[in-house]
């Protein structure tokens, strides 16, 4: 059995959600956990869930789990060296041309094959992500004692349904509730490409029959993966960050356009469930409590559950703006196509912007965030 340090048994999770190129900030939240830690430790949480982006920053941790600061070193070392073009495809004919193709097929007949439909092609990231992840490491650190259990989540628009593919040790149970549903699975590149394909951005991946998207889609409860695999505290990583409009009331009349609507609705989707997921559990833990505190059994299944939630303290929005003239040109052209520009209030550049000097920036504010909020790290993850 190896020296290292495990945390085998101690029912916390990490909770790592999505947005794109934003996940670079969970990167620097991590750098700054590793400052309170020897270097000879698993990961401090066993418990591993990822939905989007998210969900391959978490395949990382699951793959590196006796090693926490090799781990987040790997993860560094990636996201500081990434750009546009091993993200998706963005030469001239990777944006237009794949774009263009998708409209032509659109008006085959219906019996041919049709691929998926989306503004961007991101098969690059499918090669990455095989080139990084050695996903045997897994079950390897699971019967180590390092891992628990790791989730990846989906939506199905097949069914509607949100997917969380886990993979653990045997005596964790699939589970089925209303429109969500736990599937043991061994977790692969397939997986992360699906929970990470944002709606109409990256093409749907199919999955055993079923087409699946950007996980945050469907999931109207962020919480319930690490729940269901025995989480007593969860540590959540958001990027759900202040928003600064670029203009005033004043020097702003014009009706928003529909780019400016498309980030509003991205922004929806990756934050607005996780808070209102976030009050359910406070009212669930003040029942309990309650409950408990008056000799009542607490019912079949539930329990308390704490959480830290650690999100942006600045506007990614507004950075990203700084650093659109970054992209490829024959990428800002396709985003000025559909309004997108350097002046623009649509947040999608900062899902897009897969470029090293904006991700370093967001790592830095990470890892700033995280010193700043080290006593409460440290007590809620007892190192």
């Amino acid at each position: 059995m190896s020296s290292k340090k495990t945390y085998q048994g101690n029912r916390q999770a990490l909770l790592l959600t999505g947005g794109g190129a934003r996940a670079a900030y969970q990167v620097g939240v991590l750098s700054a956990i590793t400052r309170f830690m020897p270097r000879n430790h698993g990961i401090p949480f066993p418990i591993i869930c990822g939905t989007s982006a998210g969900a391959i920053n978490a395949t990382a941790m699951a793959c590196y789990a006796s090693c926490f600061h090799l781990g987040v070193k790997k993860l560094e070392w990636v996201w500081k060296n990434l750009r546009t073009k091993n993200v998706y495809q963005s030469d001239a004919w990777g944006a237009f041309g794949y774009l263009g193709s998708g409209i032509l097929a659109s008006f085959q007949a219906d019996y041919s094959i049709k691929r998926a439909h989306s503004l961007l092609n991101n098969a690059p990231l499918r090669e990455l992500l095989k080139k990084v992840f050695d996903f045997k490491r897994i079950d390897d650190n699971i019967l180590r004692g390092y891992l628990t259990a790791i989730s990846v989540t989906a939506s199905s628009y097949t069914t509607g349904d949100s997917i969380s593919f886990f993979q653990s040790a045997n005596s964790i149970e699939p589970w089925q509730r209303a429109k969500r549903k736990g599937k043991p699975c061994q977790i692969n590149t397939e997986h992360l490409m699906a929970s990470a394909a944002i709606p109409l951005v990256f093409p749907s991946i199919s999955i055993d029959g079923e087409h699946f998207g950007d996980g945050s889609i469907h999931q109207l409860s962020p919480l319930s993966p690490a729940i269901h695999l025995g989480a007593e505290k969860i540590l959540i990583i958001g990027v759900d960050q202040p928003h600064q409009p670029l203009f005033s009331l004043e020097n702003n009349p014009h009706p928003p356009t529909s780019s400016t609507i498309a980030g509003h609705m991205l922004d929806s989707v990756f934050a607005d469930t996780l808070q209102s997921d976030l009050e359910r559990l406070a009212r669930v833990n003040e029942s309990l409590a309650l409950m408990q505190s008056h000799g009542i059994e607490s019912p079949h299944g539930l329990k308390q559950v704490k959480t830290l939630l650690i999100n942006p303290s600045q506007d990614f929005n507004a950075i990203a703006v700084e650093h659109f003239n970054e992209l490829p040109i024959s990428v800002r052209m396709l985003l000025r196509s559909v309004g997108i520009t350097n002046d623009s209030e649509s947040s999608l550049i900062s899902y897009l912007l897969f470029e090293n000097t904006f991700t370093k920036k967001l790592m830095k504010i990470g890892y700033q965030d995280g010193l700043a909020k080290e006593q409460e790290l440290r007590a809620f993850l007892n190192i």
